[in-house]
């Protein structure tokens, strides 16, 4: 885009904004929970793994006090939203059609005390307010797509275009990581790669010896 870059600790009040939006809506609740509940609750013989948080705070009365004392999340309503809204589709920049599900979505948090927003929130709300029109980003995002999809929907957001590329990884498919020592751009350059004929080479589909792509 142009202009100045967006500063996305300098725009807390937009987001603030946004959650205020869902909360009138009754579409977020607050979430007390802690990692070690959360953890615990799965590991139970009534908890469910795969959805990665079991609701223990969804229905909860509102209790002002209590969040007034005690650290807590806000979570987006899942089923609620998606009863609003419905379940979003897109068609990628590439003509892949995805039809989300409803096991694609779970009560994300959308803000907490220590982070006002949530990366899903902070993505529709920036990409709105900086007219972003397509989302190029890799295929191990796409997964967050459909929640991105029904928050710009409940928020009433102009909905981009996407295309999710896949990842350049490790032979046996590791992804490209600084903790494992991934060679960067810049030490390639220093052991004489040439930069121009690499990005010629890449999209031709050309990896360079030790490296391939993911599988979509």
């Amino acid at each position: 885009m142009d202009g100045e870059p967006v500063v996305q600790s300098q725009r807390t009040s937009r987001y603030a904004e946004a959650l205020e939006r869902l909360k009138a809506q009754g579409l977020v609740y607050p979430c007390f929970c802690t990692r070690a509940d959360i953890a615990q609750s799965l590991t139970a013989p009534h908890g469910d793994p795969g959805s990665g948080y079991p609701g223990t705070c969804r229905g909860l009365p509102d209790d002002p006090d209590k969040r007034a004392t005690t650290p807590h999340c806000w979570r987006l309503d899942a089923e609620r939203a998606i009863s609003v809204a419905g379940l979003p589709s897109w068609v990628e920049d590439d003509g892949t059609r995805f039809d989300s599900n409803r096991e694609n979505f779970g009560d994300a948090i959308l803000a907490r005390k220590d982070a006002p927003s949530s990366y899903h929130l902070a993505c529709v709300v920036d990409d709105a307010d900086s007219g972003v029109t397509l989302v190029v980003r890799g295929e191990d995002l796409r997964p967050s797509t459909p929640t991105q999809r029904l928050l710009q929907r409940l928020l009433g957001l102009p909905e981009p275009a996407y295309l999710h590329h896949p990842l350049v990884t490790h032979e046996d498919g590791r992804r490209l990581a600084k903790r494992d020592l991934a060679p960067t751009l810049q030490a390639m350059r220093d052991e004489g790669v040439d930069g121009p004929a690499l990005a010629a080479d890449l999209i031709e589909g050309r990896l360079p010896l030790g490296f391939r792509l993911s599988q979509a």
